[in-house]
């Protein structure tokens, strides 16, 4: 998927249709003088319906498509017959994404499962004919009720990208390559920051046919919880990741100190993230002798405060071990 087709972010105008009007219609058959009210009721407005689908990966089909409506109930008739209902209005998004009311910005639903609907705006009720009024003391109301109206909402669908595996890092510090190593996406690399602009997914391939999917998110650095580099716009969809990936370069200044800002712009974002299980990738290792590797060993088992490995993608070193350790992880 190319960066222009991945969109994350949609805004769109909704609306349910209206109910249909109930009838007042009054019987007239041949022999038949007073055959009395035998209006039917109107029929119910359609729903707007936002439906999980599992085959989605980005709202890109919605893009530019800002308004949705529902089709509207028909009208009530003669011989107590019901108005059909209006047509209902499915919206189909991919799994983790969040419906906001634009207006509040309050979560209304997210949707998780495939198959999955939710109304977000419920069509008008239809009105109920003039047989429903007859009594012993009114034989012949010749009135009815009208349809309720329509819904309407702005509504705002966020996507959070569904991942087993997020990676966390610096730009340039090898995640989008790492991606192209360990499965078979192919994203955007280049010897220059910020070359990832849109989350990328990839699906492990592990031992007797088993998955599980990796996603590399664009490169965060210091201050983006207050909108620096790229800003906040992509630590969202960190926040789904079961295992968060710290990938950090062999020759970084210092490799304890750029975990530590790394932790902390999450923290920033969203305290919760601080739960997740944790590992670090020591990239680009190759550069490392085996004499450099023991010293920055011994440092980083006094100083990091969780499980680290060395990893070199281009050189395919510490790759098995690393899909080790991240499927005993999410196994755990």
């Amino acid at each position: 998927m190319t960066e222009g087709n991945f969109v994350d972010y949609v805004k769109m105008y909704v609306a349910s249709g209206k109910g249909g009007q109930g009838s007042a219609h009054l019987h007239r058959e041949k022999y038949i003088t007073k055959g009395g009210p035998d209006g039917g009721d109107g029929g119910r407005g359609g729903h707007v319906v936002i439906r999980g689908n599992s085959n989605l990966w980005t709202l890109h089909h919605l893009k530019f498509k800002k308004h949705i409506r529902a089709g509207h109930g028909e009208h009530g008739s003669k011989s107590r017959s019901t108005g059909a209902d209006g047509e209902d209005a499915y919206i189909d998004v991919p799994l983790g994404t969040v419906v906001r009311d634009t207006e509040t910005n309050a979560v209304i639903f997210e949707i998780t499962e495939h198959g999955q609907e939710k109304i977000i705006v419920e069509g008008g009720k239809g009105g109920l004919g003039n047989w429903h009024f007859k009594s012993s003391t009114n034989q012949t109301p010749r009135y009815a009720q009208p349809g309720l109206p329509m819904e309407e909402k702005y509504i705002t669908m966020e996507l959070k990208v569904l991942a087993d595996v997020g990676l966390v890092g610096f730009p340039n510090a090898g995640k989008s390559t790492l991606l192209s190593v360990i499965t078979s996406a192919k994203p955007k690399i280049a010897d220059y920051e910020f070359t990832t602009l849109k989350p990328n997914l990839g699906i492990v391939e592990y031992r007797d046919f088993k998955t599980f999917v990796m996603a590399d998110i664009p490169g965060i650095i210091e201050g983006a919880a207050e909108g620096k580099g790229l800003g906040h716009y992509f630590l969202r969809h960190i926040e789904r990741n079961s295992v968060l990936l710290f990938l950090i370069p062999a020759d970084a200044d210092n490799i304890k100190k750029q975990y530590d800002v790394l932790l902390d712009e999450l923290r920033r974002y969203n305290p919760e993230m601080l739960d997740k299980e944790r590992l670090i990738a020591i990239s680009k290792s190759d550069m490392l002798d085996s004499e450099l590797k023991n010293e920055l060993k011994t440092e980083l088992d006094n100083t990091l405060p969780i499980p680290y490995l060395f990893i070199s993608s281009v050189a395919q070193q510490g790759i098995t071990e690393l899909k080790d350790k991240l499927w005993g992880i999410l196994n755990d």
